[in-house]
């Protein structure tokens, strides 16, 4: 932990004694999360009370532009190794991959805990599982709003929220030593698509019973006013297929957007157009969803993609994953004509996401390209075609006014969300000795009139990067990252007889294109060739060979081309008869 970190914390510590008179209750309960603070994603909470531990989310975070290669990070486990006997259950507040993407990594190492979620949520889970080939055995537990699970010391409430996913949940946490609110990530939504409005009533109840502490989540905490109602998205709908003509309509969402899907649907249908699906997420939630009566539509109305030619283009819409710009997702492969669905001019696709922050230049080569090939492109930067599924600041404070917390944790989100909620919490009047801006890895410890981060746990990151879990380091990113930047210069020869048998040949890649650069290429090679014949004249050991060329080719290279490419000589002993 840094200084001024150490020294925060008992700053912090010493506001809190002049009012708690540092009496630590007998019964106290502690909170770590794990992942979900500082960041978008991972999110991962563990609530300790005596011997018993549960988790609340247990998702993943999308890698960041220096992590080349990884697929997606998942959160550092490591914290509750030993302590699996103590573990009760896992609570899921909703199906997105930032809150269940890590749970079959966590099964595969912890085993088959119990796993409780509503609907939707374990639909989708299971749906996850099955990919890993761990849904035969898994413990899944389907949930109904307003139900009280208990699990040894906790006991733990579903309450209906509002978000971008069905099924939504805030958990009311309670043990011996206390009681806690977690709104899930959630907006307050009274005009709902599929009518299941936030539970204002249940939340005002558990507000006159007292909360010992409140995490709520921050992803729109800098933003004023209200977040709108997905109603209006299925109104700009409306609007738009009116326009689209005798065009063909493509649209891109996020996969999980149950309620956008439904209205796509529906003014499908009132549009008499066809819906076709690309994209294998998109797919596979659409089946869940569909499964379960979370979509409801006539079979009839849906195609398949390979039968678009049986229609007139005004006669269809596509529905597609990629509004972040994926790679390899279906709207990013039209884009660049690597689809079978082949874009043109007589296209009318709508992008009906915000690019996450991180995404924007992707996005924006996704659109430059739709637009290249002539399609008409709409986004939300020009019509309302996605609203936010978290609350804004007016929002955030009618549940602080609800809840009435004695103390507030703000989560999910960046630093800088996290600190704009604690303001408005502080607005609310809440002390600002009750209000935790917490850094994954710190232990907040709770109990009656006492409340203090105790502890700070080293909390690292887990990188998967395709079959491989966690063996991707600092050390293997930095490679990548020199590689990205100056390429590879390998130098391959074969000594024996303490001479130069063969070689150096020289291979390079993403350094420089080697036809236009022989005198260099000549050059290396011979001053590698003096390096083996000059040491191998003095007995050195492959080992200080290697070590010579590679010292010497970066200072060569850097004053030829003002590039540090990564230099990898690689020499071998031939077995010769008489070579020691």
């Amino acid at each position: 932990m840094t200084k001024s970190r150490m020294e925060k914390i008992n700053t912090r510590n010493k506001k809190t004694d002049k009012i708690k008179k540092n009496t630590v209750p007998s019964s106290t309960f502690r909170v770590i999360a794990l992942g979900g603070l500082e960041e978008i994603g991972k999110n991962f909470t563990v609530f300790e009370c005596d011997d018993d531990i549960i988790i609340v989310d247990c998702g993943i975070k999308f890698p960041d532009d220096e992590m080349y290669g990884i697929d997606f990070v998942i959160p550092d486990f490591s914290y509750l190794e030993g302590k699996e006997d103590k573990i009760r259950g896992i609570f899921i507040t909703h199906g997105h991959e930032d809150h269940i993407g890590s749970i079959p990594f966590f099964i595969k190492r912890f085993g088959n805990k119990p796993i409780y979620g509503t609907k939707l949520t374990i639909g989708l889970l299971g749906n996850k599982l099955a990919e890993h080939n761990l849904d035969k055995n898994a413990n899944l537990h389907v949930v109904h709003y307003g139900s009280t699970i208990t699990v040894k010391g906790f006991t733990v409430e579903f309450i209906t929220t509002n978000h971008s996913i069905a099924d939504s949940s805030a958990l009311y946490i309670k043990c011996k030593a206390g009681s806690i609110f977690h709104t899930g990530d959630f907006k307050i939504d009274l005009t709902p698509v599929d009518n299941q409005r936030i539970n204002l009533a249940r939340m005002a109840q558990i507000g006159t019973e007292g909360v010992d502490l409140m995490l709520s989540d921050s992803t729109n905490a800098e933003k004023k006013g209200y977040t709108p109602s997905e109603k209006t998205v299925g109104d700009s709908f409306n609007l738009l297929f009116s326009q689209a003509g005798k065009k063909r309509i493509v649209i891109a969402s996020f996969s999980t957007n149950i309620h956008r899907i439904q209205q796509i649907f529906d003014t499908a249908k009132k549009y008499k157009r066809k819906v076709a699906v690309a994209g294998r997420s998109m797919l596979n939630v659409l089946g869940v969803a569909k499964e379960l009566k979370y979509l409801k539509f006539n079979d009839n109305i849906l195609i398949d993609i390979n039968s678009l030619g049986q229609y007139q283009d005004e006669q269809i819409v596509l529905l597609t994953t990629g509004s972040q710009g994926e790679p390899m997702s279906a709207l990013s492969r039209m884009a660049n004509g690597e689809h079978r669905v082949k874009l043109s001019a007589n296209d009318y696709v709508i992008i009906s996401a915000t690019p996450i922050p991180g995404n924007e230049k992707t996005v924006a080569e996704v659109t430059n390209n739709l637009v290249r090939l002539g399609a008409t492109v709409i986004n939300s930067g020009s019509d309302y075609v996605h609203v936010s599924g978290h609350a804004c600041q007016e929002e955030l404070k009618i549940l602080q006014g609800i809840i009435k917390p004695r103390n507030f944790m703000p989560c999910h989100g960046e630093y800088k969300m996290l600190y704009a909620h604690a303001q408005l919490a502080k607005k609310m009047g809440l002390p600002e000795e009750n209000i935790f801006v917490m850094q994954n890895g710190d232990v907040l410890e709770i109990g009656e009139g006492y409340s203090q981060i105790v502890n700070k746990i080293n909390v690292g990151i887990t990188l998967v990067d395709g079959a491989g879990i966690g063996d991707v380091g600092n050390i293997v990113l930095k490679d990548r990252k020199k590689l990205s930047e100056g390429g590879l210069f390998v130098v391959a020869a074969t000594i024996g007889n303490n001479k130069l048998i063969s070689g150096p040949d020289i291979i390079s890649r993403g350094f420089i294109y080697v036809r236009e650069s022989t005198g260099l290429m000549n050059e290396a090679k011979v001053l590698c060739q003096d390096i083996i014949n000059s040491l191998l004249a003095q007995n050195a050991d492959i080992s200080t060979i290697k070590s010579e060329i590679k010292s010497s080719l970066d200072m060569f290279l850097y004053d030829k081309t003002l590039r540090k490419p990564i230099v990898m000589p690689i020499i071998t002993r031939a077995n010769l008869k008489g070579d020691m």
